[in-house]
Order: C-alpha cells, then structure tokens, then sequence
C-alpha cells in the first residue's frame, strides 16, 4: 500500500533534473489521464494541458522562464493553459458532451445549461480570466500530488513570461493563453535540495477542527 503523506513529504520543488532520464510512457500516461480528471466548476475544464519534450524548444524557453533552467533540464514540460473564450457555444459543447456519455434527456439538462449560460453572461472577460486560472491550480495541484506518489520529480512555475511561451507555442491560434509551467523528470543526484527538510507552519497552527 502507498504511504501517501510519506510521498508528500518525498516531493520538493526541484531545482536540478538529471537531463539524462526520461519519463517512459506509462508515467506520461498517468500524468494526461490525471490532468484529464481534474475537478473543474461546473465541469467545464476550461484547461488544456501542452506536453514539451523538444530539447531545442526547452532551451528556448528559459531565457522565458527567468532563467530557470530545469526547463531545459527536464524529461518534459508541461504547460498549463486556459481557454481564451468561454462563451456560449463553449458551454453548450459540454452539455452536449454531458448528454453523449451520460444519455441525460434535454428536459433535464436544459434548465442546467440555461443556468450556466445565465452566470457566465454575467461575468466580464477578466473575471472569466481570473475564473479559468482558479482551474489551472486545481490541475496542477492534482498533478503535483500524482508525481509525488508516482516518484515523478517536478517543479511548479508561476515564474514564466506567459506572452512569449504563447508565441513560441503557437498557442493563441489554439485559443490558449499559458498561465502555469510545471517541468517533470527525475532529480539530479547532486540537487543539495532533495534533502532539505520541509518548513511548514506545525499542524495545529493550519488546521481548525469544528467538532460536536
């Protein structure tokens, strides 16, 4: 069985990757199929994950990462992106998704869409910016709990010019915006970081128990 606050406390923020070791397929499996399942508002993961294994691209990239360099030293790359546009059409994609997998009727689907249609108009270009970003940090929270128990090393990045990943990446003709960057592989053996002890606040200071 899996001691999952030991594989918590394994994971850190790596600061060198070994350039040598590659994730296999498998793992690179898990991590597609962990971002895929990521719980969303309302399920309508405005995300979209881009995989980068392209050593030539990774190089380019971190002169756009301040100079972070496990960008280039990494198995893979990837970058969390949202979605530039939620509009109607968009929400009405989903229900369709909704009625294909699940066989749900209209009658009862069309009052839920009618809904989300009705909130979302409601809501100007940057609140619906700043909504889809809240998306962006549930997968990746999801994805760095997956490394730590897949002994997949990893390095969250909000450290990144998102404008230049865009136009390196092509993504504005995807209809993407970037907005987190997150290299995986294995560590380096000489990362003096690996054996750092963890600083968090003591656990009763974080959790607040309202008990009968």
């Amino acid at each position: 069985m899996i001691d999952t606050i030991k594989q918590l406390e394994w994971r850190y923020a790596v600061k060198k990757f070994d350039g040598n070791r590659v994730l296999d397929d498998y793992k690179l499996d898990v991590l597609k199929q962990g971002f895929n399942l990521t719980a969303t508002s309302y399920g309508l993961q405005p995300i979209s994950l881009v995989i980068i294994q392209n050593k030539h691209l990774q190089e380019q990239l971190v002169s756009h990462s301040f100079d972070q360099h496990q960008v280039a030293q990494a198995s893979h790359v990837l970058v969390i992106c949202i979605q530039n546009e939620v509009d109607d059409a968009y929400i009405a994609n989903y229900f369709k998704q909704v009625k294909k997998v699940r066989g749900t009727s209209d009658t009862i689907l069309d009052p839920f869409k009618a809904a989300v249609v009705d909130s979302f108009s409601k809501k100007d270009v940057k609140e619906i910016k700043e909504w889809s970003k809240n998306q962006a940090y549930l997968a990746m929270g999801n994805l760095l709990t997956l490394c730590a128990i897949e002994e997949i090393d990893a390095c969250p990045m909000e450290g990144f010019q998102s404008n230049a990943y865009d136009d390196l990446l092509d993504l504005n003709a995807k209809g993407l915006t970037s907005v987190l960057v997150m290299p995986v592989g294995y560590r380096a053996k000489d990362d003096v970081f690996a054996s750092f002890k963890k600083v968090r606040k003591d656990i009763k200071q974080s959790i607040i128990e309202i008990l009968d």
